[in-house]
This record gives C-alpha cells, sequence and structure tokens, in this order.
C-alpha cells in the first residue's frame, strides 16, 4: 500500500489498480488541490477545506457520512463524531472512518473536536493498524488532546495531520506540540508504503509527511 500526503487532511492510498481518497479540498486554502480520479472518496464532512468533489468523475464512488459500505472489495465504515467539543452546537458533525485495505485497517479521524471518544465510539473503530489524526487545533483536537485519542485506540502507526504547513491560509498551529507530546521520534517521508507484513509489532511508529 502506497500512501501519499497531498496536505491538510487529504491523502492517497493506491494498491494496485486500487486508489482511495481523503477529504480533497479546493484551491481556496492555498495549497494545491487533488485532482480525483476513478476512485474511492470520502468526505469526512461539508466544510470546504476537505469536500471539493464537484469535479469528480462520475466513476468516482464517494463516500459521505456514517454508515456501512462495501465498494470494489473495500470495506469502509463511517462512525459520527463531532467536530466540536459541544456536541455539534458550533461547528457541526465529523464523520470518522476506518477501512480494510490489502489486510490493513486505516482510521482517518477527519476534523475530530471530541475530547474523548466515547464507548461505542473505541467499539466501533476497533482495531486500528494505521491511524491519521488532526493535531493542528483551532478547529479540531490540538496536539496534546491527539495524544489522549491516540491512547484510546492504539494503533501500529500513528500519522498526524491538518496542522499548519507552508502556503496554507487556515490559521493552525504546526507539528511541534504534538510532536513533543507523543514524545516518538517521528520518521519524516515524502510517500510512505505499508504492508501487513511491515507494521511494528511492538512500540508504536510515528510518520510524518513532508509536502
Amino acid at each position: 500500500m502506497q500512501i501519499q500526503w497531498l496536505g491538510h487532511s487529504c491523502f492517497r492510498f493506491t494498491e494496485k489498480q486500487l486508489s482511495v481518497l481523503t477529504d480533497p479540498f479546493n484551491k481556496d486554502i492555498g495549497l494545491r488541490p487533488p485532482k480525483i480520479k476513478e476512485e474511492i472518496v470520502l468526505v469526512t464532512h461539508d466544510h470546504y477545506d476537505h469536500s471539493e468533489i464537484k469535479d469528480a468523475p462520475s466513476t468516482a464512488v464517494i463516500i459521505n457520512g456514517p454508515g456501512e459500505y462495501e465498494t470494489q472489495g473495500v470495506y469502509v465504515r463511517g462512525i459520527f463524531s463531532y467536530h466540536d467539543n459541544l456536541k455539534g452546537v458550533e461547528r457541526g458533525l465529523n464523520t470518522i472512518y476506518v477501512f480494510k485495505v490489502a489486510g490493513m485497517t486505516f482510521c482517518h479521524l477527519g476534523d475530530l473536536g471530541q475530547l474523548e471518544l466515547d464507548e461505542d465510539q473505541v467499539e466501533a473503530i476497533g482495531d486500528v493498524d494505521v491511524l491519521f489524526v488532526p493535531v493542528g487545533g483551532v478547529y479540531t483536537i490540538d496536539g496534546k488532546e491527539a495524544t489522549k485519542i491516540i491512547a484510546q485506540i492504539e494503533p501500529k502507526i500513528i500519522v498526524p495531520m491538518h496542522y499548519k504547513v507552508k502556503d496554507l491560509k487556515i490559521d493552525l498551529e504546526g507539528p511541534e506540540k504534538f510532536l513533543k507530546e507523543i514524545g516518538l521520534a517521528a520518521e519524516k517521508v515524502d510517500k510512505f508504503s505499508v504492508n501487513k507484513n511491515s507494521l511494528p509489532q511492538e512500540e508504536m511508529q510515528l510518520i510524518q509527511f513532508d509536502l
């Protein structure tokens, strides 16, 4: 499985002819937007920096919201959550996605704002191999809060996302607080390749993408 970070909360996962894209954004955020292909697209919520799908081809499979889905041999579970810590009053709802590809389980938290997952959410998420977690604060959990969510999920690999990078016009914190709080040495990559045999068996692994 090849994983590429396209910026913000947008990743592309490719395995042979299969492609999964998460949270495509538009150019207004200051980064180069992804071009959607014939692929599975997971949209965690309808804000402009996570849901730019108007130019998606008709062959793309758009998944937008909680539920259970199966397409192209990929099982996807969308889990109800909140974009803030006020039960959605301030920023609305968010969908956590868990999807299974190539014998591995991936979890993308979207713009999670809850400071803690409830028991039902933890159970629905289940065992996770690779976790994608927002750390930039302001509109989501911040670096310190993210470590608490990670402790609830206990993934094998952690990938921080949704933080301040060069040219991003959204005011977020950088990854520094998270990197300090998590206490793991980050492996910096441009692209990341993973398979079920390469997953860490003991300590968590921290992967930090460069744009």
